[in-house]
């Protein structure tokens, strides 16, 4: 493959960061920790993500939204200056250290046992609708966020989605070279400029940040809290890597087929495993929050049609970069709900077209009643679940729920010949 010049590799670097920016910020606004520790975490968990991955991963990281209610009942309502939201942060901290390092354990066992028994495990009947599943629950905070303005239907926000899709889907079929790889940015950028007359531009948060995000005396604190290890924290924490490797499998299959790449085996599910681990660690160390694979990313990569790794590390440069410089970030922040919502119906809308697309290249049979009775509890379970607690303040999402589900009906149900299509006979020969 021809190396793309340097500038365009910056260019679509940035359209990954813009890509995974809003649910990014998102888990701070949400909990109480710093968006520019968070995006911080970001850029550097991912690029110590492709180091242990052997750079072949195209995979962005970002914050997990499923550590959201084990972090939220931790800190509670306190928030910086606070007296006691350092010493909450301290056992965040150690909590998101654990659960990382579960990641590592089971990252070694996965080793040891070997990929052909986990492979066993996830068949195109779990893998295709599991896939189909992950894109479909982030769809209606896509179509929320596209179509409201503070809560309410907009005509405003419709007419700015309308514009940004429309400039998607002909930069992605009527154009070619360079164009054709950022559709994403020129969405992004024609729907920033009709939103500026409509009143949707909000710059107080570019205002107020820090040049520098360091000078902040709050972001040093929090970065050199030195963490704690609360049994009431990690129990309320922790056990949720357990439900969030299921997802990141998930996630690894997905951008595989993206690809066209069998990451699993070449770096290795148990390496994409260790490297997602040990980003969270860094995070939690740094008072972020956990990270987890990005299916954002993962979208962009399915409508680019560009998968190099590289690109994905430039991204996580403009990350760190964002989290330092706090003027950046404050612009990128001002971009109005209408635009990243329509964007997200792309991404979100991708990931499900790539699941359909592993069901019908392996000609999965819908006529046998077990690969009916496997892909229908799948999809009710992992699109009408949301969160189940489990444990005090431990929940299990549904995308979990359905692929548990999914894994044991594959293993108990007995296989039949018409499970599969076979190919039709030539009768022309």
């Amino acid at each position: 493959m021809k190396e793309r010049p340097f500038i365009q590799k910056l260019i679509l670097g940035m359209q990954h960061v813009l890509a995974m920016f809003g649910a990014t910020v998102l888990v701070p606004a949400l909990t109480g920790l710093n968006t520019s520790i968070t995006l911080l975490c970001a850029g550097l968990g991912t690029l110590l993500f492709h180091l242990i991955t052997k750079r072949k991963v195209p995979v962005f990281l970002g914050s997990s939204f499923a550590f959201i209610g084990g972090i939220a009942a931790i800190i509670g309502d306190s928030r910086m200056g606070d007296p006691d939201f350092l010493s909450k942060l301290a056992a965040v901290k150690g909590a998101l250290i654990i659960a990382g390092l579960i990641y590592a354990l089971f990252s070694l066992m996965i080793k040891y046992v070997g990929y052909e028994k986990v492979n066993k495990l996830l068949p195109p009947i779990v893998t295709g609708p599991i896939i189909v599943v992950i894109g479909l629950r982030l769809s209606s905070s896509a179509v929320n966020s596209a179509f409201y303005w503070n809560g309410a239907f907009s005509l405003k926000a419709l007419l700015v989605t309308i514009v940004v899709l429309a400039v998607v889907i002909y930069i992605s079929i009527f154009t070619k070279g360079i164009y054709n790889l950022m559709p994403i940015l020129f969405a992004i950028i024609a729907g920033y400029i009709i939103c500026i007359p409509m009143g949707f531009i909000d710059m107080t948060s570019m205002r107020e940040a820090y040049w520098i995000s360091l000078l902040d005396q709050n972001i040093l604190d929090q970065l050199l809290c030195p963490p704690t290890f609360r049994a009431d924290a990690i129990l309320a924490i922790a056990p949720i890597a357990l439900v969030t490797m299921i997802e990141h499998v998930g996630d690894i299959t997905t951008n595989s087929a993206v690809v066209g790449k069998n990451f699993m085996i070449d770096p290795g599910i148990h390496r994409t495993m260790l490297g997602d681990g040990l980003a969270t660690a860094l995070s939690g160390l740094l008072g972020g929050p956990a990270n987890t694979t990005y299916g954002e990313n993962t979208g962009v990569l399915a409508v680019t049609k560009n998968y190099d790794p590289s690109i994905i590390r430039i991204a996580a440069c403009f990350a760190i970069v964002l989290g330092l410089i706090g003027k950046i970030g404050g612009i990128i922040t001002s971009i109005p709900t209408p635009v990243t919502g329509a964007i997200g119906i792309v991404l979100y809308g991708m990931i499900s077209s790539v699941g359909a697309r592993i069901l019908i290249n392996s000609r999965l049979n819908f006529g046998n009643s077990r690969n009916l009775m496997i892909a229908a509890l799948i999809f009710v379970l992992g699109i009408g679940c949301d969160q189940i607690p489990v444990y005090g303040t431990i929940n299990i999402s549904g995308l979990a729920l359905a692929a548990v589900s999914g894994i044991v009906l594959a293993a108990i149900l007995p296989e039949s010949e018409d499970a599969v299509l076979k190919d039709e006979p030539n009768t022309n020969a």
